[in-house]
């Protein structure tokens, strides 16, 4: 008899969909709406329409990253979904999974582009201030919390 072990999960679907969700959460709110920040704008400051101009195309490059994140989030889901065997978790995991890729999201975005690289932080005003040590912390507690609830609700 096979067990649910055994079975395909949607997990997988659920994290790389919740990694696209959580950039465009991160561009949306970050770059457009508070305006903190840009892509590149330790390295290219916006004083300048041209490097604005700059800034935002590299915004773009950065949302035609988290739209195929999540285009292929959506196609393993539909694709795990058409297996018969596929094993359905509660909401509450499937949210879990989601809330996992949005921390994985965090974590690798903020140690590569804020920490590594210094191309751009949290409050660009600031530099490298405690907000990008918190931006890190929030992608630990969501991948934790994710991992719980999708534990939780797969069994």
């Amino acid at each position: 008899m096979e067990s649910a072990s055994d079975r395909p999960s949607i997990a997988p679907a659920g994290i790389v969909l919740g990694i696209g969700l959580g950039g465009f959460i991160d561009g949306i709110v970050f770059h457009q709406i508070l305006q903190l920040h840009n892509m590149i704008s330790a390295k290219v400051p916006p004083d300048t329409m041209q490097n604005m101009s700059q800034g935002m195309v590299a915004d773009g490059w950065f949302h035609i990253g988290t739209w195929l994140a999540t285009v292929i989030g959506v196609a393993l889901l539909w694709r795990a979904l058409n297996r018969r065997q596929t094993m359905l978790p509660s909401g509450a995991a499937f949210i879990g999974y989601l809330l996992a890729g949005w921390g994985w999201f965090n974590l690798v975005e903020g140690l590569i582009d804020h920490h590594l690289l210094g191309l751009h932080h949290v409050v660009e005003r600031l530099g490298l201030s405690m907000f990008d040590w918190l931006y890190l912390a929030s992608g630990v507690v969501l991948i934790v919390l994710g991992h719980v609830m999708g534990r939780r609700g797969a069994t």
